[in-house]
């Protein structure tokens, strides 16, 4: 055998042992629930000054303490666990229908945090806000 045939035989035995591990990897990346990434915070109250910043206009939107706060209009305001439930991507408020969007795999969510469609199924968390003056509470 040559030097030639050799790493020929080499390099096909790799591939033949690498390769199936390679596509499993592919495979389970977007099926995965990874719940550990998708799980909400459970005690929560902080403040927000909402008179600067994305939540001084309507339909801006943040996440803070892996919460997502949007504001509706002058004196409404959401917020939900930011993670969403397929894979833990923060999800962006869409003013226009007033729910919640994964840009990742497309799961949507109503101004509640209830799934609608696409990947994941359960629901975001939603959170209790309190607007006073230009301080907005995000409390549990």
């Amino acid at each position: 055998m040559n030097r030639k045939e050799f790493f020929a035989k080499v390099g096909f035995g790799a591939a033949t042992v690498l390769l199936p591990a390679c596509i499993a990897g592919l495979a389970t990346s977007c099926s995965s629930n990874n719940e550990e990434s998708t799980t909400a915070p459970t005690t929560v109250d902080f403040i927000i000054d909402i008179s600067t910043g994305s939540l001084a206009a309507d339909g801006g939107f943040l996440v803070s303490k892996n919460i997502v706060v949007a504001r509706v209009d002058a004196n409404t305001f959401l917020a939900v666990s930011a993670a969403c439930t397929h894979d833990g991507t923060n999800v962006n408020y869409v003013s226009s229908s007033k729910t919640f969007n994964c840009p990742n795999h497309g799961a949507n969510f109503s101004s509640t945090g209830n799934h609608l469609n696409g990947p994941g199924a359960g629901n975001l968390k939603q959170y209790n806000v309190t607007l006073s003056g230009n301080s907005l509470r995000i409390y549990s």
